[in-house]
């Protein structure tokens, strides 16, 4: 099972909007994908019209059952999205308690890994849907995964936010011995301003080939397949939006079989 996690240290970037995207596209295309809510605000479980309060199992119980909880009961806590092949790991506001509650605890940094690994064979590709804050939420979920997606608003302020995830990167790459492959992905591009030409200039002359080529540009269809609560393949295919995380999907499946 391949995984993917979505993040950046700044909120409002698209990250849930990425993990949808292609999350529906990679199901379309027959793969068993599964979505995994690892921020408190639960956007990604609200998407599909899931109320996550009024559920009895969720992301929250594998933090604090640890190992303890087994293949079958992780099946039983996913959720089914709507789309087929999809489904979704959902979150409740509880998670925000976590880094309170075990933070200072040895090993629960891979969590998530080993919940995963007892699933591997139900699934072909997971994508982990992060919060915009350092914690035991984004460890586990950049310890569990063989790809960094990162979403960047192509707007100067939204480079900052990349400044620090790159920080924290390179300080859990020399914690854990691991080196991250990682994909920088330009979004709300815009261009009829400058700047966002500029952003994106920069981005490219800070992190080359790191950077993925295309761009996800404003695309309102974007925010009504949200509000529709559907995948945006299947509420607005032929939009512009569409088409991009179609070309970054190719783009990323291509670097996964280099």
């Amino acid at each position: 099972m391949r995984i993917w996690t979505v993040a950046n240290q700044k909120g409002g970037v698209g990250k849930t909007t990425t993990t949808v995207s292609l999350g529906g596209l990679l199901a379309s295309r027959g793969k068993r994908v599964l979505l995994i809510d690892t921020d408190p605000h639960a956007s990604l479980t609200y998407y599909f019209g899931i109320d996550s309060e009024e559920l009895e199992v969720s992301v929250f119980d594998l933090f604090t059952r640890g190992k303890t909880m087994a293949r079958e009961e992780i099946l039983q806590s996913l959720c089914p999205s709507g789309v087929e092949n999809l489904d979704i790991l959902p979150a409740t506001m509880a998670i925000a308690t976590l880094d309170r509650s075990l933070g200072k605890k040895s090993g629960m940094g891979l969590i998530l890994r080993h919940a995963l690994d007892k699933i591997s064979d139900e699934y072909d590709v997971a994508i982990l849907d992060c919060p915009p804050v350092l914690g035991v939420l984004m460890v586990n979920a950049l310890a569990a995964c063989n790809r960094v997606l990162i979403p960047v608003q192509t707007e100067f302020l939204a480079l900052k936010g990349l400044d620090r995830m790159m920080r924290t990167m390179e300080l859990m790459q020399s914690s854990q011995n691991k080196s991250y492959n990682f994909t920088i992905i330009p979004t709300m591009y815009d261009k009829r301003t400058k700047a966002s030409l500029e952003a994106y200039k920069k981005l490219r002359a800070l992190y080359g080939d790191k950077v993925w080529p295309g761009v996800v540009p404003v695309d309102t269809k974007l925010r009504d397949a949200s509000l529709a609560m559907q995948a945006p393949h299947q509420f607005c295919p032929k939009s512009r939006g569409v088409f991009a995380y179609t070309s970054l999907l190719e783009h990323l499946e291509m670097a996964e079989n280099d």
